[in-house]
Protein backbone atom coordinates (compact mmCIF):
# COMPACT_ATOMS: atom_id res chain seq x y z
CA UNK A 1 0.00 0.00 0.00
CA UNK A 2 1.29 2.93 -0.84
CA UNK A 3 2.36 5.86 2.12
CA UNK A 4 -0.64 8.27 1.58
CA UNK A 5 -3.36 5.58 1.21
CA UNK A 6 -3.02 4.82 5.43
CA UNK A 7 -3.75 8.08 6.46
CA UNK A 8 -6.77 8.26 3.33
CA UNK A 9 -8.06 4.99 4.32
CA UNK A 10 -10.06 6.06 7.95
CA UNK A 11 -10.03 9.78 6.63
CA UNK A 12 -13.87 10.66 7.79
CA UNK A 13 -15.21 11.74 4.70
CA UNK A 14 -19.05 12.25 4.24
CA UNK A 15 -19.93 9.09 2.87
CA UNK A 16 -17.72 7.30 5.40
CA UNK A 17 -19.43 9.18 8.10
CA UNK A 18 -23.09 8.36 5.83
CA UNK A 19 -22.32 4.42 5.39
CA UNK A 20 -20.65 4.10 8.71
CA UNK A 21 -23.68 4.91 10.70
CA UNK A 22 -25.99 3.55 8.70
CA UNK A 23 -24.25 -0.12 9.36
CA UNK A 24 -24.15 0.98 13.22
CA UNK A 25 -28.04 1.90 13.24
CA UNK A 26 -29.03 -1.46 11.63
CA UNK A 27 -26.64 -3.33 13.84
CA UNK A 28 -28.20 -1.95 17.11
CA UNK A 29 -31.63 -2.37 15.49
CA UNK A 30 -30.76 -5.94 14.90
CA UNK A 31 -29.54 -6.63 18.56
CA UNK A 32 -32.20 -4.86 19.68
CA UNK A 33 -34.53 -7.50 18.05
CA UNK A 34 -32.62 -10.61 19.73
CA UNK A 35 -32.86 -9.06 23.00
CA UNK A 36 -36.27 -11.01 25.08
CA UNK A 37 -39.12 -8.63 24.44
CA UNK A 38 -40.21 -8.29 28.05
CA UNK A 39 -36.77 -6.85 28.72
CA UNK A 40 -37.45 -3.78 26.43
CA UNK A 41 -40.66 -1.26 26.54
CA UNK A 42 -42.95 -1.91 23.43
CA UNK A 43 -42.94 0.73 21.25
CA UNK A 44 -45.43 0.29 18.15
CA UNK A 45 -43.98 3.18 16.27
CA UNK A 46 -40.12 1.94 16.25
CA UNK A 47 -41.58 -1.60 15.44
CA UNK A 48 -43.24 -0.06 12.28
CA UNK A 49 -40.42 1.56 11.25
CA UNK A 50 -38.28 -1.63 10.91
CA UNK A 51 -41.11 -3.72 9.65
CA UNK A 52 -42.52 -4.11 6.26
CA UNK A 53 -44.73 -6.78 4.23
CA UNK A 54 -45.40 -9.51 5.75
CA UNK A 55 -43.38 -9.12 8.79
CA UNK A 56 -45.53 -6.03 9.94
CA UNK A 57 -47.56 -9.02 10.79
CA UNK A 58 -45.91 -10.20 13.69
CA UNK A 59 -45.54 -6.22 14.99
CA UNK A 60 -47.34 -5.38 18.11
CA UNK A 61 -50.90 -4.02 17.09
CA UNK A 62 -50.35 -1.13 14.88
CA UNK A 63 -51.90 2.96 15.94
CA UNK A 64 -54.32 3.89 13.63
CA UNK A 65 -51.84 6.69 13.01
CA UNK A 66 -49.14 4.47 12.23
CA UNK A 67 -51.50 3.01 9.47
CA UNK A 68 -51.81 6.33 8.17
CA UNK A 69 -48.34 6.66 6.90
CA UNK A 70 -48.44 2.92 4.91
CA UNK A 71 -47.49 3.13 1.09
CA UNK A 72 -48.12 -0.27 -0.68
CA UNK A 73 -45.17 -2.54 -0.84
CA UNK A 74 -45.26 -2.70 -4.82
CA UNK A 75 -44.27 0.64 -4.42
CA UNK A 76 -40.72 -0.88 -4.20
CA UNK A 77 -40.44 -0.68 -8.19
CA UNK A 78 -40.37 3.23 -7.77
CA UNK A 79 -36.90 2.35 -5.88
CA UNK A 80 -35.33 0.42 -9.15
CA UNK A 81 -36.73 3.29 -11.31
CA UNK A 82 -34.97 5.87 -9.64
CA UNK A 83 -32.01 3.73 -9.82
CA UNK A 84 -32.11 2.85 -13.42
CA UNK A 85 -32.27 6.51 -14.40
CA UNK A 86 -29.95 7.78 -11.97
CA UNK A 87 -27.18 5.51 -11.98
CA UNK A 88 -27.95 4.99 -15.81
CA UNK A 89 -26.91 9.03 -15.92
CA UNK A 90 -24.15 8.45 -13.52
CA UNK A 91 -22.77 5.59 -15.86
CA UNK A 92 -23.26 7.68 -19.11
CA UNK A 93 -21.10 10.39 -17.66
CA UNK A 94 -18.38 8.32 -16.29
CA UNK A 95 -18.49 6.55 -20.00
CA UNK A 96 -18.29 9.75 -21.39
CA UNK A 97 -15.06 10.68 -19.23
CA UNK A 98 -13.03 7.76 -19.78
CA UNK A 99 -13.88 6.60 -23.28
CA UNK A 100 -14.07 10.44 -25.02
CA UNK A 101 -12.47 12.32 -22.91
CA UNK A 102 -15.30 14.60 -21.68
CA UNK A 103 -15.06 16.39 -18.33
CA UNK A 104 -17.74 15.79 -15.70
CA UNK A 105 -20.56 18.43 -15.10
CA UNK A 106 -19.54 21.46 -13.08
CA UNK A 107 -22.44 20.72 -10.53
CA UNK A 108 -21.33 16.61 -9.92
CA UNK A 109 -18.26 17.44 -9.92
CA UNK A 110 -18.42 19.92 -6.82
CA UNK A 111 -20.68 17.23 -5.68
CA UNK A 112 -18.08 14.43 -5.83
CA UNK A 113 -15.34 16.74 -4.20
CA UNK A 114 -17.84 17.41 -1.49
CA UNK A 115 -17.80 13.63 -1.28
CA UNK A 116 -14.74 12.85 -0.70
CA UNK A 117 -13.42 11.71 -4.42
CA UNK A 118 -9.18 11.70 -4.63
CA UNK A 119 -7.39 14.11 -6.77
CA UNK A 120 -4.76 12.02 -8.08
CA UNK A 121 -2.62 14.27 -9.79
CA UNK A 122 -2.21 15.97 -6.43
CA UNK A 123 -1.48 13.06 -4.78
CA UNK A 124 1.12 11.70 -7.38
CA UNK A 125 2.66 15.37 -7.03
CA UNK A 126 3.29 14.90 -3.41
CA UNK A 127 4.75 11.37 -3.94
CA UNK A 128 8.30 10.70 -4.39
CA UNK A 129 9.01 8.53 -7.62
CA UNK A 130 8.36 5.07 -6.46
CA UNK A 131 5.35 5.81 -4.92
CA UNK A 132 4.03 7.68 -7.65
CA UNK A 133 4.11 4.81 -9.68
CA UNK A 134 2.43 2.95 -7.51
CA UNK A 135 -0.42 5.59 -7.34
CA UNK A 136 -0.92 5.83 -10.94
CA UNK A 137 -1.28 1.92 -11.58
CA UNK A 138 -3.73 2.08 -8.03
CA UNK A 139 -5.70 4.84 -10.05
CA UNK A 140 -6.09 2.95 -13.61
CA UNK A 141 -7.58 -0.15 -11.55
CA UNK A 142 -9.32 2.31 -9.67
CA UNK A 143 -10.88 3.94 -13.31
CA UNK A 144 -11.95 0.15 -14.30
CA UNK A 145 -12.91 -1.16 -11.16
CA UNK A 146 -15.44 1.69 -10.40
CA UNK A 147 -16.86 2.04 -13.92
CA UNK A 148 -17.62 -2.12 -13.87
CA UNK A 149 -18.96 -1.49 -10.28
CA UNK A 150 -21.42 1.11 -11.99
CA UNK A 151 -22.14 -1.54 -14.77
CA UNK A 152 -22.98 -3.74 -12.01
CA UNK A 153 -25.55 -1.66 -9.89
CA UNK A 154 -27.26 -0.39 -13.30
CA UNK A 155 -27.68 -4.04 -14.20
CA UNK A 156 -28.80 -4.91 -11.09
CA UNK A 157 -31.51 -2.60 -10.45
CA UNK A 158 -32.49 -3.08 -14.23
CA UNK A 159 -32.69 -6.38 -13.46
CA UNK A 160 -35.02 -5.73 -10.20
CA UNK A 161 -37.25 -3.43 -11.77
CA UNK A 162 -38.10 -6.24 -14.25
CA UNK A 163 -39.03 -8.71 -11.40
CA UNK A 164 -40.86 -6.15 -9.66
CA UNK A 165 -42.97 -5.41 -12.64
CA UNK A 166 -43.41 -9.19 -14.04
CA UNK A 167 -42.04 -11.93 -11.99
CA UNK A 168 -43.10 -10.70 -8.27
CA UNK A 169 -46.64 -10.90 -6.87
CA UNK A 170 -47.22 -8.37 -4.13
CA UNK A 171 -49.73 -8.69 -2.15
CA UNK A 172 -51.88 -5.67 -0.39
CA UNK A 173 -48.48 -5.68 2.15
CA UNK A 174 -47.20 -1.77 3.12
CA UNK A 175 -44.44 -0.51 3.99
CA UNK A 176 -43.97 2.97 5.71
CA UNK A 177 -43.45 6.22 4.45
CA UNK A 178 -40.44 6.69 5.57
CA UNK A 179 -38.95 3.62 4.68
CA UNK A 180 -39.83 4.61 0.53
CA UNK A 181 -38.32 7.88 1.03
CA UNK A 182 -34.98 6.01 2.07
CA UNK A 183 -35.29 3.64 -0.87
CA UNK A 184 -35.95 6.57 -2.81
CA UNK A 185 -32.60 8.32 -1.53
CA UNK A 186 -31.08 5.27 -0.97
CA UNK A 187 -29.82 4.08 -4.77
CA UNK A 188 -28.90 7.58 -5.33
CA UNK A 189 -26.39 7.59 -2.14
CA UNK A 190 -25.44 4.63 -3.90
CA UNK A 191 -24.58 5.67 -7.33
CA UNK A 192 -22.37 8.60 -6.07
CA UNK A 193 -20.94 6.20 -3.82
CA UNK A 194 -19.22 4.81 -6.54
CA UNK A 195 -18.71 7.10 -8.39
CA UNK A 196 -16.33 8.89 -5.92
CA UNK A 197 -14.08 5.94 -6.09
CA UNK A 198 -13.10 7.21 -9.19
CA UNK A 199 -9.79 8.92 -9.79
CA UNK A 200 -9.70 13.08 -10.61
CA UNK A 201 -7.91 14.81 -12.34
CA UNK A 202 -9.31 17.87 -12.35
CA UNK A 203 -12.82 17.01 -14.06
CA UNK A 204 -11.68 14.81 -15.77
CA UNK A 205 -10.85 11.00 -15.04
CA UNK A 206 -7.44 9.95 -14.25
CA UNK A 207 -6.69 6.67 -16.28
CA UNK A 208 -2.83 5.12 -16.94
CA UNK A 209 -2.99 4.80 -20.85
CA UNK A 210 -5.44 4.67 -23.30
CA UNK A 211 -6.93 1.55 -23.17
CA UNK A 212 -8.79 0.91 -20.08
CA UNK A 213 -9.09 -2.90 -20.79
CA UNK A 214 -5.48 -3.00 -20.06
CA UNK A 215 -6.04 -2.42 -16.46
CA UNK A 216 -7.83 -5.44 -16.27
CA UNK A 217 -7.04 -7.55 -13.05
CA UNK A 218 -7.84 -10.77 -11.47
CA UNK A 219 -10.02 -9.20 -9.18
CA UNK A 220 -12.23 -7.85 -11.73
CA UNK A 221 -12.77 -10.98 -13.40
CA UNK A 222 -13.41 -12.70 -9.96
CA UNK A 223 -16.17 -9.54 -8.81
CA UNK A 224 -17.66 -10.30 -12.21
CA UNK A 225 -18.19 -13.87 -11.79
CA UNK A 226 -19.40 -13.46 -8.20
CA UNK A 227 -21.94 -10.97 -9.44
CA UNK A 228 -23.20 -13.28 -11.94
CA UNK A 229 -24.05 -16.11 -9.74
CA UNK A 230 -25.24 -13.65 -6.97
CA UNK A 231 -27.83 -12.23 -9.64
CA UNK A 232 -28.68 -15.62 -11.19
CA UNK A 233 -29.79 -17.04 -7.29
CA UNK A 234 -31.63 -14.02 -6.56
CA UNK A 235 -33.71 -14.27 -9.57
CA UNK A 236 -34.31 -17.83 -9.20
CA UNK A 237 -35.66 -17.05 -5.52
CA UNK A 238 -37.58 -14.12 -6.56
CA UNK A 239 -39.61 -16.90 -9.17
CA UNK A 240 -39.72 -19.61 -6.56
CA UNK A 241 -41.50 -16.70 -4.40
CA UNK A 242 -43.74 -15.43 -7.61
CA UNK A 243 -45.19 -19.03 -8.51
CA UNK A 244 -46.22 -19.39 -4.80
CA UNK A 245 -49.08 -17.52 -5.77
CA UNK A 246 -49.68 -18.49 -9.54
CA UNK A 247 -50.59 -22.02 -10.90
CA UNK A 248 -49.05 -23.85 -13.67
CA UNK A 249 -50.33 -21.85 -16.12
CA UNK A 250 -48.80 -18.48 -14.57
CA UNK A 251 -51.66 -17.24 -13.68
CA UNK A 252 -51.69 -15.41 -10.06
CA UNK A 253 -54.55 -17.10 -8.14
CA UNK A 254 -54.07 -16.01 -4.56
CA UNK A 255 -51.62 -13.77 -2.70
CA UNK A 256 -51.02 -15.66 0.42
CA UNK A 257 -48.06 -16.53 2.11
CA UNK A 258 -46.82 -19.96 1.65
CA UNK A 259 -43.54 -21.78 2.41
CA UNK A 260 -40.95 -21.98 -0.13
CA UNK A 261 -38.62 -24.73 -1.35
CA UNK A 262 -35.95 -24.73 -3.61
CA UNK A 263 -32.34 -23.02 -4.55
CA UNK A 264 -31.15 -21.33 -1.54
CA UNK A 265 -34.24 -21.75 -0.12
CA UNK A 266 -33.16 -25.24 1.81
CA UNK A 267 -30.89 -23.60 3.62
CA UNK A 268 -32.02 -20.28 4.70
CA UNK A 269 -35.63 -18.33 4.67
CA UNK A 270 -34.63 -15.34 2.94
CA UNK A 271 -32.04 -16.13 0.18
CA UNK A 272 -32.81 -13.73 -1.66
CA UNK A 273 -31.16 -10.83 1.49
CA UNK A 274 -28.02 -13.28 1.23
CA UNK A 275 -27.88 -13.17 -2.24
CA UNK A 276 -28.00 -9.17 -2.51
CA UNK A 277 -25.59 -9.20 0.51
CA UNK A 278 -23.11 -11.26 -2.09
CA UNK A 279 -24.04 -9.07 -5.04
CA UNK A 280 -22.64 -6.09 -2.58
CA UNK A 281 -19.43 -8.40 -1.56
CA UNK A 282 -18.84 -9.22 -5.51
CA UNK A 283 -18.96 -4.78 -6.29
CA UNK A 284 -16.35 -4.91 -3.08
CA UNK A 285 -14.28 -7.52 -4.69
CA UNK A 286 -14.08 -5.64 -7.96
CA UNK A 287 -12.89 -2.74 -6.02
CA UNK A 288 -10.09 -4.47 -5.23
CA UNK A 289 -10.25 -5.39 -1.67
CA UNK A 290 -9.35 -2.59 0.21
CA UNK A 291 -11.89 0.29 -0.52
CA UNK A 292 -13.46 0.90 2.93
CA UNK A 293 -16.02 3.02 2.16
CA UNK A 294 -17.34 0.02 -0.07
CA UNK A 295 -16.86 -2.15 2.42
CA UNK A 296 -18.70 -0.12 4.76
CA UNK A 297 -21.69 -0.14 2.05
CA UNK A 298 -21.41 -3.96 2.67
CA UNK A 299 -21.16 -3.40 6.46
CA UNK A 300 -24.70 -1.69 6.27
CA UNK A 301 -26.38 -4.10 3.83
CA UNK A 302 -25.13 -7.66 5.89
CA UNK A 303 -27.03 -5.57 9.01
CA UNK A 304 -30.10 -4.52 7.07
CA UNK A 305 -30.66 -7.36 5.01
CA UNK A 306 -30.03 -9.86 8.31
CA UNK A 307 -32.48 -7.71 10.62
CA UNK A 308 -35.47 -8.16 7.70
CA UNK A 309 -34.31 -11.68 7.48
CA UNK A 310 -34.32 -12.08 10.95
CA UNK A 311 -37.80 -10.99 11.26
CA UNK A 312 -38.99 -12.82 8.12
CA UNK A 313 -37.80 -16.09 9.63
CA UNK A 314 -39.68 -15.49 12.82
CA UNK A 315 -42.99 -14.75 10.99
CA UNK A 316 -42.66 -17.93 8.90
CA UNK A 317 -41.65 -20.07 12.11
CA UNK A 318 -44.79 -18.17 14.09
CA UNK A 319 -47.14 -18.80 10.47
CA UNK A 320 -46.22 -22.51 9.78
CA UNK A 321 -45.55 -25.37 12.31
CA UNK A 322 -44.27 -27.22 9.72
CA UNK A 323 -41.70 -24.96 8.89
CA UNK A 324 -38.69 -26.44 8.09
CA UNK A 325 -36.59 -26.84 11.72
CA UNK A 326 -33.05 -26.83 9.79
CA UNK A 327 -33.66 -23.39 7.75
CA UNK A 328 -32.04 -20.63 9.06
CA UNK A 329 -32.25 -17.22 8.66
CA UNK A 330 -29.97 -15.74 6.51
CA UNK A 331 -26.42 -17.38 6.83
CA UNK A 332 -26.74 -21.23 6.12
CA UNK A 333 -25.82 -23.19 9.34
CA UNK A 334 -24.87 -19.93 11.53
CA UNK A 335 -28.17 -17.46 11.98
Amino acid sequence: MVPWAGAALWMLNPLLVVWLTLAAAFLLTLLLQLVPPRWLPSCALFQDLIRYGKTKCGAPPRPAICRSFDVPKRYFSHFYVISVLWNGFLLWCLTQCLFLGAPFPDWLYTLLRILGAVQFRERVEGENKVASVHVRIAGGELALSAFLVLVFLWLHSLRRLFECLYVSVFSNAVIHIAQYCFGLVYYVLVGLTVLSQVPMDGRNVYVVGKNLLMQTRWFHILGMMMFIWSSVHQYKCHVILGNLRKNKAGVIIHCNHRIPFGDWFDYVSSPNYLAELMIYVSMAVTLGFHNVTWWLVVTYVFFSQALAAFLSHKFYKSKFASYPKHRKAFLPFLF
